[in-house]
């Protein structure tokens, strides 16, 4: 099982989980809230096969990754994913996020830039900025996510029990796209990550992305739902238009949040013709 150090916290490492498959052009998947890098189940064997080197990992506090009580923002989100991009050499990668993970993209290639990248993905995407201000009429109203994190507090176990079943629009998709084993093991996974994560990665969805996004100088692919409650495309990918140079906008009709599960041909098939 293959980990790379990112940090330390007092006496203990910060190791960052991840997988290496297949070969071809790499293909970075980052995953979003509150699961792992096995969140790409549906996508890796299909990206492997079509001749693509994939490359998953587990974001701090999640997964097989080490679960510090510090670090949960995007800067050191996007840190940790430029540490992977040089421990293991990428180039002319393709970066693809879904929900928090798009973040981790766009953060990164603000950050970094794209020396070490061609193209990028966003799946049910966060930026460009959620939060409600004066300048951002668009944006959620801070009271919300303040009653998250109040919630995930108070029973973090019911938190994420509550927030997959708006991931996957369960009393919708529930025993037809998503199997009660499906849910579950999702469930699972979350629980077991770091209660530290589950309350503060809530805070990190107000980042403002903004600013990054003009820098974003690789062809972007979009992939949105028309039905996720999570992250509305309202409030999210419709607004990329014209904050991204090199845009394709795929909406996804009925999608949930968690669209790379239950619409995964759509998912699949938009993804692969992209990369090619």
């Amino acid at each position: 099982m293959p980990y790379l150090n990112v940090g330390t916290e007092n006496s203990a490492t910060i190791d960052i989980y991840y997988e290496d498959h297949g070969a071809g052009t790499p293909v970075v998947l980052s995953h979003g809230y509150p699961l792992s890098g096995k969140a790409w189940e549906k996508q890796l064997s299909v990206l492997t096969d079509a001749g693509y080197r994939v490359i998953t990992y587990d974001r701090r506090g999640w997964g097989g990754s080490s679960q510090p009580a510090t670090g949960y923002d995007y800067d050191t989100f996007a840190a940790d994913l430029n540490a992977l991009m040089e421990h293991l050499d990428l180039r002319d990668a393709v970066l693809v996020g879904h929900s928090m993970g798009t973040g981790d993209v766009t953060r990164y290639l603000g950050t970094y830039g794209s020396a070490r990248v061609r193209k990028a993905v966003l799946v049910s995407p966060i930026p460009p900025f959620l939060l409600q201000t004066a300048d951002n009429p668009q944006g959620v109203p801070q009271g919300l996510f303040d009653g998250f994190i109040e919630t995930a507090k108070a029973d973090r176990p019911l938190w994420l029990k509550q927030f997959l079943e708006n991931f996957y629009n369960y009393d919708v998709y529930g025993g037809t796209l998503v199997s009660e084993q499906a849910f579950q093991s999702s469930w699972n996974i979350a629980v077991a990550g770091s209660p530290v994560a589950a309350v503060e990665c809530i805070s990190t969805w107000l980042t403002d992305f903004r600013a990054d996004l003009p820098k974003l100088d690789v062809p972007v692919l979009v992939i949105t739902g028309d039905q996720d409650r999570i992250l509305p495309k309202e409030v999210t990918g419709d607004r990329l238009k014209g904050l991204i140079g090199d845009l394709q906008y795929v909406v996804i009709e009925g999608g949930p949040h968690a669209i790379a599960w239950t619409h995964t041909d759509q998912v699949n098939s938009a993804l692969l013709g992209f990369l090619r």
